[in-house]
Order: C-alpha cells, then structure tokens, then sequence
C-alpha cells in the first residue's frame, strides 16, 4: 500500500525544519562564543595612573604615542641600542610605560607595541615593523612579559636580533644553540608564570644566560596594571621590584 503523497511531504518539512533549527543553535553558540571571545580580549587590564602619567615627555625622554605604539627615547643621547617589549596578555600596552620610561632614560630607544586582539599570539613578528622604522639603532633586543615574552621568543629564533629579555616568562622554543644573549627575570611569589614554569624551561635558554628571582615579586607587579586574579600576594611593593627590573634590564643592555 503506498504512503500518502502528503504524510511524506510533511514528515520531509519536519525533517528539514528539525536541521535548520539544529545548524541555528549551532552557529548562535559559534557566533556567542566568538563574542564572548573579542569581549574579552577587548577589554585588558590597566593601565594604572602611574602608568599614564609615565606617557609626558619631559627633559629627559621624549615619548611618542601612537595607535599601534609608543615609543620613548632619550633626549640628550643619540640610542644605538633599542628594545621591542610585547605586553603580557590582555595587558594594555600603556600599563609598561613607567619601566620603559626609566629603560630610556638610561640611553635606550624603546618601544611597547600594541598586540592585535591585546595578545602577543597573533602578533609575534611586531618587532620587525619598530625595526624597519629605526635604521640608526645598531642593535636590538626584543622582550615582553608572561604570553609577550614567548612570543618575542619566537621571533628571536626567527630573526637575527642580538639579545632577548624574558619577564615572568620563558621560551617555548629552544635556543640554546643559539648565538644571542638572554636575560630572564622572574619573581619568587608569581601565581601565574610559576618558579616552576620557568626553571623546568631554563634549559631552552641561550647557553650563557641564567634565571634571576626576584625574591618576593610575583606576576602583576612587572607592569602597571593592578593586580590580577590566581597571582600571589608579594611580599615587595611595586616600585621596589620595578626597580630591580629596570636595573636588571639595563645592566643586560649596557653589557650588548
């Protein structure tokens, strides 16, 4: 006995009607979770007021800020040093313009570049572009905090830079064949990029570089963007591990 033309018809519609509804669940939770994605990377952490305040040129540096970068550099030397830093992620990049500010002020260009989406993921060869613009620097470094360091890990193990500067971070690359000077800072109280994270990873740093602690720093406290949740409490302030950072890094540069 054959079907009813019309029963099959309708059993077709039901069958189509149960698929689209299907294919718009599915592209309404895509669609939510993309969302919920760009909301959130779209919103970073800082900067803090120091941080602001760090951006006014004065007689010492003058500072330059642009949409994708800020640049400082020293006003009575002529840099031939320059450093790349790459913010930590979902970190404005404004909230490490007090550390750059007094890098500067030592005699160096430095820069913090901008990071697409406020992730170093999706711009580790952002260094490339402050280089091309910068002809007269002989020498350069690339650096960056947490997610930022390892992204300008990558670019150091593609591209011929002389130094790489790790803060709270460490490679996910190996390097340690390589021919290029490092220094990696990193504090003893970091809840997020942990002691052991870093030590477990040392070994995948240039042969003559070494680890140094920063006794009672932790994670938040290598930039200026507040604190930040799963970090430990420091038993430093900011200022006092910000200046071991400064020190550190300007000793590595001088010494290039």
């Amino acid at each position: 006995m054959e079907k009813d033309p019309m029963i099959n018809r309708v059993k077709d519609w039901i069958t189509a009607t149960k698929l689209r509804t299907i294919l718009v669940v599915i592209l309404i939770i895509i669609g939510a979770a993309f969302g919920g994605f760009f909301i959130w990377a779209l919103t970073p952490r800082g900067p803090m007021e120091e941080a602001l305040d760090a951006l006014e040129s004065d007689e010492e540096v003058e500072v330059e800020v642009a949409d994708d970068r800020i640049t400082f550099e020293p006003v009575e030397d002529d840099p031939t040093t320059g450093l790349v830093i790459y913010p930590g992620g979902r970190v404005d990049f404004r909230s490490y313009s007090p550390t750059a500010r007094e890098i500067a002020s030592e005699g160096f260009l430095v820069t913090i570049k901008r990071m697409p989406l406020n992730l170093a993921f999706f711009g580790r060869n952002a260094a490339q572009e402050v280089i091309d613009d910068h002809p007269e620097i002989d020498k350069w470094v690339v650096g960056g905090h947490s997610l930022g360091g390892v992204m300008a890990g990558r670019f150091a193990e593609e591209t011929e830079v002389e130094g790489l500067v790790l803060w709270a971070s460490y490679l996910d690359v190996d390097l340690s064949d390589r021919d290029i000077e490092a220094l990696s800072l990193y504090g003893s109280k970091d809840g997020i990029t942990t002691v052991e994270d870093v030590e477990e990873k040392s070994h995948k740093l240039p042969a003559e570089a070494e680890p140094i602690k920063i006794e009672g720093g932790n994670h938040a406290q290598f930039g200026w963007y507040g604190d930040q949740r799963g970090d430990d409490e420091p038993t430093i302030s900011r200022e006092e591990q910000q200046e071991i950072i400064v020190e550190e890094t300007t000793r590595f540069l001088d010494e290039l």
